[in-house]
């Protein structure tokens, strides 16, 4: 294993290195938002109404879940163990600087975020059961039609179910369980088997069951986690100056946590900023794409604008508040990685072991949701390659590998998922940038002539359907 390990390791440092993913990644979302005109600045106000106030989106009848659904189905799947583990292992690797590029990744890949979702619901088809089924899976093949479309999207398809069991199920539940472990002394199988059972319950009603789901608890987990980030800063609130200091000087210099040479350079943090960054919010990755595609919406642009603000609320809101929490309270530098250090700067921040447990929640319902919207994720991409009867046995191998994770040492799995992230996210942002000129001038004709989004009231108009 520790071959495999090390092989891993080397094949993610080429994937995530400075001369593939990084540039095409930001490369990709800056070339989205000029062409789109900073459509992620500029709409963003009516966006977050029709993604959370509005909810429906009025006279669409065509998809399975609502726009909100949709949405926090793909907040269920992005806010995770990303949000918690991951800003602390960037920040542990790159340095305060880390958390600055991870504000880069998450600006740019809004408009990358867009398209995606644009593109999902443009093309999605309705599957053998009568559900809708797209993502990049569907639209590299129908939106680019020749071989190297056909290619990509297979491609994709399968790093994608490769990648559901790494960052969508493997590292949720073994966080999950060793943190439980660690803050409450739960054993480790006994978590792995409430969540194989939970899971599996949940999944038997497919998207429905899990929209339902994931539209109840992922608000409140968000607002509780985000409510002790506010009472920490509250707290450390003279050490705010300074630590937005160390962030963007150190963006540009690099100083590891552990002040050796493992992010002595500017690179260090710029490649795990990046790489924590989309680990995170997974823009680019395309993965969000195949939640959007399943929404009740009257046209693709109003879906891409609700599902941009996926990005927005898990880079720019949540996780700034767990690498502002870790920064001001100086638990970067306590030596220690991953949930360890978040849960050391928020009972530090606290003042008791109430902080730990608020972190112990929170990687719990972060984790376990993410492990449902992946799961969703999976069974499409098991669906385009082999069609709707692969998808029950596919939920079962999924559910089992559940508790697996949660019993396993996994160092091993959690640079398989970086290489997974990778390379699903090569073939997505190679068709991005093919497509982004349709994407550009199919956006401005909708926006052109709609008047909810022009900030008139629905009923003027009805939107042209999708």
């Amino acid at each position: 294993m520790d071959a495999v390990n090390d092989f891993l390791v080397e094949v993610a440092g080429v994937v995530w290195g400075p001369f593939l993913l990084i540039p095409l990644l930001l490369g990709t979302g800056l070339l989205l938002t000029i062409r789109l005109r900073g459509l992620q600045f500029r709409k963003l106000g009516p966006a977050l109404k029709l993604g959370l106030i509005t909810r429906n989106d009025p006279g669409a009848s065509v998809g399975d879940i609502s726009q909100y659904q949709a949405l926090t189905t793909a907040l269920a799947a992005t806010v995770g163990v990303g949000n918690i583990a991951g800003v602390a292992t960037a920040i542990y690797l790159g340095g305060p600087g880390a958390l600055f590029w991870m504000w880069v990744t998450g600006l740019v890949g809004m408009a990358s975020k867009y398209s995606e979702a644009f593109l999902g619901v443009k093309y999605r088809k309705t599957d053998a059961k009568g559900e809708m089924s797209g993502g990049p899976q569907y639209y590299l093949a129908r939106a680019i039609p020749n071989k190297f479309g056909l290619v990509l999207s297979l491609v994709f398809a399968v790093f994608a179910v490769l990648a559901s069991f790494g960052i969508g199920n493997m590292t949720q539940a073994n966080t999950v369980a060793t943190q439980l472990d660690g803050t409450f002394g739960v054993p480790t199988w006994m978590s792995g088997a409430v969540m194989m059972v939970l899971a599996g319950a949940v999944l038997l009603g497919g998207i429905k069951s899990i929209g339902r789901v994931t539209a109840g608890f992922v608000p409140a987990m968000i607002v509780l986690y985000v409510g002790a980030g506010i009472l920490v800063l509250a707290v450390n609130f003279g050490e705010i100056p300074s630590a937005l200091g160390l962030v963007f000087t150190d963006a540009f210099t690099g100083t590891a946590a552990t002040g050796g040479f493992i992010g002595s350079v500017f690179m260090a943090a710029m490649r795990y900023g990046v790489a924590r960054g989309i680990f995170s919010n997974e823009s680019g990755m395309g993965s969000a794409a195949i939640a959007a595609a399943a929404a009740r919406t009257t046209h693709p642009v109003r879906q891409g604008l609700v599902s941009m603000t996926q990005t927005f609320i898990d880079t720019i809101i949540v996780v700034t508040f767990t690498g502002m929490v870790i920064i001001t309270t100086g638990a970067w530098t306590s030596g220690e990685q991953g949930a360890a250090m978040t849960s050391t700067a928020f009972s530090d921040g606290l003042g008791g072991e109430w902080g730990s447990w608020i972190v112990a929640i929170s990687v719990v319902f972060f984790a376990f949701s993410t492990i449902l919207g992946w799961s969703y994720y999976g069974e499409r991409c098991v669906e385009r390659l082999v069609g709707r009867g692969g998808v029950v046995p596919y939920r079962a191998i999924f559910v089992l590998v559940v508790f697996i994770g949660a019993t396993t040492e996994l160092e091993v799995v959690w640079n398989f998922s970086d290489v997974m992230n990778g390379l699903m996210a090569l073939p997505n942002l190679i068709g991005l940038v093919i497509l982004s000129g349709m994407i550009a001038r199919e956006t401005k004709a909708y926006l052109d002539r709609d008047p909810y989004l022009l900030g008139e009231p629905p009923a003027a108009r009805e939107p042209d359907k999708a």
